[in-house]
């Protein structure tokens, strides 16, 4: 079924899953080390979802910022909600006015090639590396799960994430009995949302800012505006975006996000090759997950815990490994002069340290380069 330049069919199902490597390990963290309430999570997630689907009808993701996320559930004891949403307050309105003003436009300007290029190579080659470590914690599991993928990865009749999330279901009810009995017992009640907006204090503010606001700025601006748009145009050449258009759209979703009880939110390369390695070719795929995020967020929020434990922890790790092998493989075929490779490299290297630091390492070797002021 087609609407609106959207497919929605067993692939773009399919393809719908193929970010949970991400979504749900950071998810679960701020849920259940931070103690947020789901209900703004899944709500926030699931209706920019829907949104992105919509307006840009490619698998745009929706993914929570790294930064900010991996600190906060790092240190629950320091972090509080108030500086969590502060930070997705500060984020939102930067990118409002970097993307009204055209200042966003400059800085797309100056990023070349061979430093996008290696952003999403060191973001593939550090997604395979996260995967693989969760594959090991359960090898059997992981080995068969990637099995199965390789044998239907191109497999249109029997989709590849379908049955790789139908082998992880089988075996968590195999291993852990009661958990049919906690999904039974599961309770269905309508939630609506606080605003978080309302409890952010000054103190919060300004932590939130300068603890998490900062350090997610540069790898905001590498991965999830002028990477992602990036991708997006060379995936769906006849559905291009602007960086300016992105900026925008972070702005005023992560506003949004913080306003309900949510998290900062941002697009990501990685995300979207998930997507499209599993099937995804048009925002169908997003809009399907969100309207399931939107109802477990507004009727199950309490149970989110127990529905999440379907996921083993080897199937989220395979879901990552073929994410990051599908964005890494965007280097593939490029002639390039040494120089540049020379810059792609090094920015590839340094990303899977911090992707944030891998960009403006990469820019400066860049015009060191090309102004001569060092030679390689």
């Amino acid at each position: 079924m087609k609407i609106s330049g959207n497919k929605y069919n067993r692939m773009e199902f399919a393809g719908a899953f193929g970010d949970l490597g991400t979504f749900i390990p950071f998810v679960v963290g701020y849920i259940t080390i931070n103690k947020m309430d789901p209900l703004g999570i899944l709500l926030s997630f699931g209706l920019f979802k829907i949104f992105a689907g919509l307006y840009f009808k490619t698998p745009m993701p929706i993914q929570p910022m790294k930064a900010i996320g991996g600190a906060a559930i790092a240190n629950p004891e320091l972090i509080t909600h108030g500086m969590i949403w502060g930070s997705g307050i500060f984020t939102g309105l930067l990118w409002l006015i970097m993307g009204i003003s055209g200042a966003i436009d400059i800085l797309a300007r100056i990023t070349k090639k061979p430093v996008v290029i290696g952003i999403m190579l060191g973001l593939g080659f550090s997604f395979i590396y996260d995967g693989i470590k969760m594959i090991t914690a359960e090898p059997i599991i992981g080995i068969i799960g990637a099995v199965i993928t390789f044998l239907f990865l191109t497999n249109t009749r029997f989709p590849a994430m379908l049955l790789l999330l139908l082998f992880g279901i089988i075996i968590s009810f195999i291993r852990t009995p009661e958990l049919f009995s906690e999904l039974i017992k599961t309770g269905v009640h309508l939630r609506l949302p606080e605003f978080g907006i309302l409890n952010i204090d000054r103190e919060g503010m300004i932590k939130g800012i300068w603890m998490l606001g900062l350090p997610q700025i540069p790898l905001t601006l590498g991965n999830a505006i002028i990477a992602i748009t990036a991708e997006n145009n060379r995936l769906f050449p006849n559905k291009k975006v602007k960086e300016r258009t992105i900026a925008i759209d972070h702005g005023f979703m992560n506003i949004f996000s913080t306003a309900i009880g949510g998290v900062p939110l941002c697009h990501g390369a990685g995300g979207m090759a998930g997507h499209v390695r599993f099937g995804a070719k048009t925002g169908g795929a997003l809009v399907i997950l969100g309207v399931i995020l939107v109802i477990i967020g507004l009727f199950f929020s309490d149970s989110v815990a127990v529905l999440f434990k379907i996921f083993p922890a080897g199937i989220l790790g395979v879901i990552l490994c073929f994410a990051g092998l599908e964005l890494a493989s965007v280097a593939k075929g490029i002639g390039w002069e040494r120089e540049d490779a020379y810059v792609m490299l090094a920015t590839a290297g340094i990303s899977l340290w911090n992707i944030g630091v891998g960009f403006l390492v990469g820019l400066i070797l860049y015009y060191a380069i090309k102004y001569r002021v060092v030679k390689v």
